[in-house]
């Protein structure tokens, strides 16, 4: 009369298994420390995004400058060609 329960999403843990891994941490770090364990978690992942922010940057401005080279040769072969 009643099927299997799947998932919704079958590679994500549920919640017995979350609270599992919560008690692991609070036994692993204390419960005095996870605060300061999130926090430094967060600022790693905001330095690692400003960094990848930073990198994208200087990639879009390589490609402009590459651009703006490209059509400058451009420009003076054609202008050569009309002389």
């Amino acid at each position: 009369m009643y099927g299997t329960i799947t998932p919704l999403f079958p590679g994500l843990p549920g919640g017995p298994e979350v609270l599992v891994v919560l008690l692991i941490l609070v036994l692993l770090f204390g419960a005095n420390k996870i605060p300061k364990l999130a926090r430094s978690t967060g600022q790693a992942m905001g330095e690692f995004k400003r960094g990848r922010e930073e990198i994208e940057d200087e990639l879009s401005q390589m490609d402009e400058e590459e651009a703006d080279e490209a059509e400058t040769t451009k420009s003076t072969d054609t202008s050569t060609e009309a002389n």
